[in-house]
């Protein structure tokens, strides 16, 4: 299979697993690399918070060594808080240090970071180029960003052109506005006007739902990697199946009861790794739940109990009630 250097890292040409915030947690991660993804990045962490020594930011910066490649997201506006921040997570030895400029969520925009970034490409500049600074040569420097504020404002190839002068090591594009959040369609042509723009690695990210998208991404872009982003939710056999596209064999989908198995595994790692009590840990685990039937026949029923679940044995009848009922339907 080809392979190609992201930000230093040779990684098979398949897919990589979006940064998603209080969902691709540290379980998600291990699951999605198990099934297949080339490389993972953390959620989201607050430059400022880590600064000022916020315990939650640091949790979200540990790494074990099954997830690697795998870099770490910062977010921030202000060039100081950035250098400091890339200082206070360089002992937890990140392959990568991605900075946000395209979560589009009101509390990150507001203060002038993530996709407001698209807004302000000097500071963005500045930013790269302090945490460039401040990693010393101790891992790259990448950048995660949309391809405008919205529509009346599509500055992707500017942006990224700074992007990769400052130092970026490898630029990820989500081919939508701001203001499009995830609706809409996601402007593909902008992310293969990036890759003709600038030399370093570029990620496509937008619209990847199957394997032939992700076929199709890297036809119509050129881009050197995809990323794939809410097509994951409840689905981590998508990278298994972008690998197969890729390699040209064919893909066989999970059946409902290995689904609902990997459901259960899923969970079970959420509450292995959690150090709260049961019913909170579970708290946590029923969106991922939820997910897992999407399409399916008795999916909303699934939703509603998914929604309640206080422990890993409600699961679990959950999984026996709807399986039973299944194979009733089946015959």
């Amino acid at each position: 299979m080809k392979t190609v250097l992201i930000a230093g890292h040779e990684v098979p040409q398949t897919a990589a697993l979006a940064p998603m915030a209080s969902v691709a947690d540290t379980s998600y991660r291990l699951l999605c690399m198990q099934h297949g993804a080339c490389m993972t990045t953390g959620e989201l962490v607050s430059a400022k918070g880590l600064c000022y020594g916020s315990k939650g930011s640091a949790e979200l910066c540990r790494i074990t060594p099954e997830e690697r490649p795998m870099g770490l997201q910062l977010f921030g506006s202000e060039p100081e808080f950035i250098g400091e921040a890339v200082q206070r997570i360089l002992p937890f030895q990140p392959d990568f240090i991605d900075l946000n400029m395209g979560c589009p969520v009101p509390k990150v925009v507001n203060q002038g970071a993530g996709s407001a970034l698209m807004k302000t490409p000097e500071l963005a500049e500045a930013l790269v180029k302090t945490a460039v600074r401040a990693a010393e040569g101790a891992c790259p420097v990448t950048v995660k960003m949309r391809i405008g504020w919205d529509a009346a404002h599509i500055n992707a190839v500017d942006f990224a052109k700074r992007m990769e002068a400052a130092g970026a090591a490898a630029i990820t594009v989500h081919g939508r506005t701001r203001t499009q959040f995830y609706s809409g369609r996601a402007d593909w042509s902008q992310i293969a006007a990036v890759k003709q723009a600038v030399s370093v690695p570029v990620v496509g990210n937008g619209d990847i739902t199957c394997g032939a998208d992700a076929l199709r991404m890297y036809a119509e872009t050129g881009c050197d990697l995809v990323m794939v982003g809410r097509a994951s939710y409840g689905n981590p056999w998508i990278f298994e199946e972008i690998a197969c596209a890729v390699s040209g064999e064919t893909f066989t989908p999970p059946e409902i009861p290995a689904r609902l198995q990997e459901m259960l595994r899923h969970i079970r790692m959420i509450l292995d790794r959690s150090e709260k009590k049961e019913s909170l840990a579970m708290r946590e685990a029923r969106k991922h739940a939820l997910w897992y039937l999407r399409g399916y026949p008795g999916a909303a029923a699934f939703r509603a109990r998914s929604a309640t679940l206080n422990s890993y044995a409600e699961a679990e009848l959950l999984v026996q009630d709807y399986l039973q009922q299944y194979e009733r339907h089946k015959h």
